[in-house]
């Protein structure tokens, strides 16, 4: 696993990217996703040999990592559920800001990743 980053309280250290570390730490914050992981997994493979590229994969892996990005830091996790809960709300200008604040937080958990 990674050093810490300089944001606020994380649960756990950002973990390596690689499937193995990954699915470990999808254990830790969300074990109900794991056969979700396992199924992109095996579609994200199927697609690199289709494609002879390793870009599916790679996709794979940051878009898992930012997840668990969000999972592990409480101030994204709590952003995210917010956001995430009015994104269907019967004002639009409440639901456009919930699409907006989505959109920072999954860039944010994004570029912590990619760091």
């Amino acid at each position: 696993m990674s050093t810490p980053a300089d944001h606020g309280h994380e649960l756990f250290p950002r973990p390596e990217q690689t499937p193995d570390a990954l699915r470990a730490a999808l254990a830790v914050v969300d074990p109900t996703r794991l056969p979700e992981m396992q199924r992109t997994k095996d579609e994200a493979f199927a697609k690199a040999v289709e494609w002879q590229s390793f870009s599916p994969v790679r996709s794979w892996v940051l878009a898992w990592a930012r997840d668990i990005e969000i999972a592990r830091r409480p101030d994204l996790a709590a952003r995210h559920a917010r956001a995430r809960s009015n994104l269907e709300h019967e004002d639009t200008a409440v639901a456009q800001e919930a699409l907006r604040e989505l959109s920072l937080v999954l860039d944010e958990a994004m570029q912590a990743v990619q760091g």
